[in-house]
C-alpha cells in the first residue's frame, strides 16, 4: 500500500461513525448483508427479500404492510405528534453474473420475464442500502426519548425498471399510510471512499429512456450478401452513427448520454437475417434535451434504413415503462444535513459532490408526497484501493458491474449513521426542512 493510500485508510478508520448502539447491532447487520448477498433476486421477484424486510421491521417494533405496488414493504412507528419521516430502500438485484471472488459471492441464477434464464447479483449495492436502512430502523425505534413524530420505512421493489416508485404511490402509499414531510434515501457510490458521506444539493440524477430499435432486412445465404439487405451491418452503422447525438449535437454543457447496452441479430454465422435489435439506454437533465435526443435517434435509425435500402421503415419504441425523470435533491434540505452531519461524522467525511448521469425513481416518492426529499451518498470503496486508483487516474469497479465490491463494513456503518442521523435531525428541526 502506497504512503497516501496507508493515510486515507487510517483517517477512515479514525473516522468510522460513534453511533451509539451501532456496534451492539453491527454483527446482526453485517450477517443480513451477506445473506442478502448470496441471495438476490431481479425486479418483480423480490418475494424473500421483501420478507426478510418485513420481519426485521415487525421485530423492531413497526407496524407492517407487505405487497404494497408489488412485493413493496411498509413500516410505520408513531411516536406522538411531529413530521412525518420515510426513508426509502430498494431491494432488487441485476442479471450480471458476480465475478468477485468473495467467499459470500452470489451463484444464483432466475429466470426473467422474457423466459431466459440469467444469473443474478447485486451488482448496485442494494443490499448494502437494505442493511442500512434496517440498522437506521433499528436505532431509531430503540431511541424514541430522542425523537417525536412518526417513521415511515419504505422498502420499494424494482428500482432497476424504474417503475417501483409509481407503483407503490399508485397502490396508496399515501393515502393507506402518513403522507411524509421529508423524504430521505441513500445510494453507494465509488465516487468517494467507504466512512464517507456525500451530499448532492439539487439535481442528482439523470433522467432515463429506454429506447428499442428494430431494424427490417432481407434475409439469406451469408454466401450471397449481394441478395439481401444486411440488418446486422446496418445496426452496426447505426451503433456508429448515434455517437455523433452526443458529440455534434448536443451542447457540451448539457450533459447527455446514447448507450446502445444490446445488439441482437442472427441464429448462425452463415445465415443473413431478417432483422437486427439496439437496445439503448438515453441520459439526460433538460426535457428539451431529452427530446431532442429522442428525436435524433429516431432520425437517425430512419435514415440509415433508407440509406441500406431497407424493406421497411425500422420501429423506434421508446418504452413508457422503464423510464425515469431527474431526481432533484431540495437545496435547502442539502444544506441543513450537511451542516448537521458534519457535525456528527467529521467535517471531512461528509462533502458536497456532484450529480451523475445515472438513474433513479427515488424522485417519484417527493413529487408525489409533495415534500423535499433528499437520496444521500455513501462511499462503498476500501480507502486504500480507492487512493490507488486515484493516484492512477481511474476508479475502481462501480455499479452494474461484475466486480463490483463494497467494503462492507464502513459503508454500512456510514450507511447507518447517515439515515439515523438525517432523520433526528429533522425530527428536532423540521422547520428548516421546505425550500422556497
Amino acid at each position: 500500500m502506497t504512503g497516501l493510500a496507508t493515510l486515507v485508510a487510517l483517517a477512515a478508520l479514525a473516522a468510522t461513525p460513534q453511533l451509539d448502539g451501532l456496534d451492539a447491532i453491527y454483527p446482526a447487520l453485517d450477517a443480513l448483508y451477506i445473506d442478502l448477498h448470496r441471495n438476490p433476486e431481479l425486479s418483480l421477484q423480490e418475494e424473500q427479500t421483501a420478507a426478510k424486510m418485513a420481519k426485521q421491521l415487525r421485530e423492531a417494533g413497526y407496524s407492517v404492510t407487505e405487497r404494497v405496488g408489488g412485493w413493496g414493504v411498509v413500516g410505520v412507528m408513531k411516536n406522538g405528534a411531529g413530521p412525518i419521516i420515510m426513508l426509502r430502500t430498494d431491494m432488487d438485484a441485476l442479471p450480471v453474473k458476480e465475478q468477485t471472488k468473495l467467499p459470500y459471492a452470489s451463484t444464483v441464477t432466475a429466470t426473467d420475464s422474457k423466459g431466459n434464464v440469467v444469473p443474478v447479483m447485486h451488482a448496485c449495492g442494494h443490499d448494502i442500502h437494505m442493511a442500512s436502512w434496517v440498522g437506521a430502523a433499528r436505532l431509531l425505534a430503540r431511541a424514541k426519548d430522542k425523537w417525536r413524530g412518526t417513521l415511515v420505512f419504505v422498502g420499494q421493489p424494482a428500482e432497476e425498471l424504474t417503475s417501483g416508485a409509481e407503483a407503490m404511490v399508485k397502490d396508496g402509499l399515501f393515502t393507506r399510510f402518513p403522507k411524509p414531510d421529508v423524504v430521505l434515501g441513500l445510494h453507494d457510490t465509488n465516487l468517494i471512499p467507504a466512512g464517507q458521506v456525500g451530499i448532492v444539493a439539487g439535481p442528482a440524477s439523470a433522467a432515463n429512456n429506454a429506447v428499442d430499435i428494430t431494424f427490417y432486412g432481407k434475409g439469406g445465404h451469408g454466401a450471397s450478401p449481394h441478395l439481401t439487405v444486411d440488418p446486422v451491418l446496418l445496426g452496426a452503422r447505426t451503433v456508429v452513427a448515434l455517437q455523433s447525438i452526443v458529440a455534434r449535437e448536443n451542447n457540451p454543457f448539457d450533459p447527455a448520454v446514447v448507450t446502445v447496452g444490446t445488439f441482437h441479430s442472427g441464429s448462425k454465422r452463415n445465415i443473413i437475417s431478417e432483422e437486427a435489435k439496439l437496445e439503448l439506454t438515453v441520459r439526460s437533465y433538460k426535457p428539451e434535451v431529452q427530446k431532442k435526443l429522442l428525436a435524433s435517434i429516431a432520425r437517425i435509425a430512419k435514415a440509415e434504413a433508407l440509406a441500406a435500402g431497407a424493406p421497411r421503415e425500422p420501429l423506434v419504441f421508446v418504452n413508457p415503462e422503464e423510464a425515469s425523470e431527474v431526481v432533484v435533491n431540495d437545496v435547502k434540505l442539502a444544506g441543513q444535513l450537511l451542516t448537521a452531519l458534519r457535525g456528527k461524522m467529521g467535517e471531512a467525511n461528509v462533502l458536497p459532490i456532484g450529480p451523475t448521469t445515472g438513474s433513479e425513481d427515488f424522485g417519484v416518492f417527493g413529487r408525489a408526497a409533495g415534500a423535499p426529499a433528499i437520496q444521500l451518498r455513501v462511499g462503498m470503496v476500501e480507502p486504500g484501493l480507492y487512493a490507488q486508483a486515484k493516484a492512477a487516474g481511474g476508479l475502481t469497479p462501480g455499479a452494474h458491474t461484475p466486480f463490483f465490491a463494497p467494503d462492507r463494513e464502513p459503508t454500512i456503518r456510514a450507511g447507518v449513521a447517515a439515515l439515523t442521523y438525517s432523520a433526528l435531525e429533522l425530527f428536532a428541526h423540521p422547520a428548516a426542512k421546505l425550500s422556497p
